[in-house]
C-alpha cells in the first residue's frame, strides 16, 4: 500500500464516520436547542432537563438508523476487506 492508497482510505474512513454520525448528531443539536430556548423562555434551569430528553431521543434515533448505519459500515468493511485481499 503506497501513501496514496493510504491517504484515500482514511478520507473515506472519515466520510464514513461523518455520513454515519451526522443524523443523529443533528437530531441532538436540535432537541438541544429547543430545550435551551424553552429553559431560556421560561427561567426553568433545571439541570435534568437538558439530559433526559436527549438521552431518549438519541436512543430512539439510534433504533430508528441502525438500519442505515449497519449498511453503511457493512459497505465499508466489505471495501476494506477487498483492499486486503488485492495487497498480496
Amino acid at each position: 500500500m503506497n501513501e496514496q492508497q493510504a491517504l484515500d482510505f482514511a478520507r473515506e474512513a472519515i466520510i464514513t464516520v461523518l455520513i454515519v454520525g451526522s443524523p443523529i448528531m443533528l437530531i441532538a443539536l436540535v432537541v438541544g436547542l429547543t430545550i435551551a430556548l424553552f429553559q431560556a423562555l421560561t427561567q426553568i434551569q433545571e439541570m435534568t432537563l437538558t439530559f433526559v430528553p436527549k438521552i431518549i431521543v438519541i436512543f430512539i434515533s439510534l433504533l430508528l438508523f441502525l438500519p442505515f448505519i449497519v449498511d453503511r459500515l457493512q459497505t465499508f468493511m466489505l471495501g476494506v476487506a477487498d483492499r486486503i485481499a488485492g495487497l498480496n
